[in-house]
């Protein structure tokens, strides 16, 4: 691949990080937004907060000062919350959708203006598959990255005329840190269902503990990027192929019942 100036959303760690780091392996210029710094010295950081359209703007207008062009976004930040939608609090699910769909938007506005002006552009938005099956006890999350999907899919008819196509990844459980940064309501904040939130949480997280690596992620969005016409939608990895093609195919009903006895809630 030719040296492609590049801003990754959220590079500072997990699958974000790995991306960063298969770019730079190819000679790419690699930008990051995030809250913190990228551990990869070969990533330029910029301090930058999504749910601060200003920041997003910033960096933005300063990649393009130092280089004059942005030929690819990635947007990988995220934020999870293990809660029933009963108990939620307004102010964690606004944030949720602020970090995981809300500053997506905002990402791919700054951008898009100088990749019509190039003639060319790529946008990875970084989706789950979570947003085709339900995760339980993860609604908000898993509602932000349905969005996510619909976002990219509204976004191709938009862009494509001008030579910019956009793809949402759906990785499934992914050992990152990720699991760990998960804001689990405790129990005297979810009433009588503590006992099945319990359940959900560990299962989800011995999914993704269990599950694929970061850089097999990475492949697929770097597929993604390299692709002359890629899809809208591209699943990352065999068995997370399988499953966006069974829900398809899948009567409603018996999905709801695999996924409640995924999460050991029948």
């Amino acid at each position: 691949m030719e040296q492609n100036v590049i801003f990754i959303i959220g590079a500072s760690s997990g699958i974000g990080l790995s991306v960063a780091q298969k770019l730079c392996d190819e000679g790419n210029v690699v930008y990051c937004g995030a809250r913190t710094l990228c551990p990869d010295e070969r990533v330029t950081s910029i301090i930058t907060d999504v749910t601060q359209p200003k920041t997003v703007a910033a960096a933005v207008n300063r990649i393009i000062s130092e280089v004059g062009r942005i030929d690819k976004l990635v947007y990988s930040a995220g934020f999870s919350m293990a809660s029933p939608i009963e108990h939620a609090a307004e102010k964690d699910y606004r944030y949720l959708f602020e970090v995981n769909y809300f500053g997506a938007i905002t990402a791919v506005r700054e951008v898009l203006p100088y990749m019509r002006a190039q003639g060319s552009g790529r946008i990875v938005l970084i989706g789950s598959m979570g947003g085709v099956l339900p995760i339980a006890y993860d609604a908000f999350y898993s509602s932000s990255k349905a969005a996510l999907i619909m976002l990219g899919k509204e976004l191709n008819f938009e862009v494509n005329p001008y030579g910019i196509y956009a793809t949402t990844v759906l990785p499934g459980g992914t050992a990152t840190r990720f699991t760990f940064k998960r804001k689990v309501y405790s129990h005297d904040k979810v009433g009588v269902y503590a006992s099945a939130l319990d359940k959900s949480v560990g299962t989800l997280a011995g999914a993704e503990q269990g599950g694929m690596e970061s850089d097999e992620v990475a492949e697929t969005v770097l597929k993604a990027l390299e692709t002359e016409n890629p899809p809208p939608v591209m699943a990352a990895g065999l068995i997370n192929k399988a499953y966006y093609i069974s829900n398809k195919l899948l009567p409603e009903k018996l999905t709801q019942y695999l996924t409640a006895n995924h999460y050991n809630l029948k």
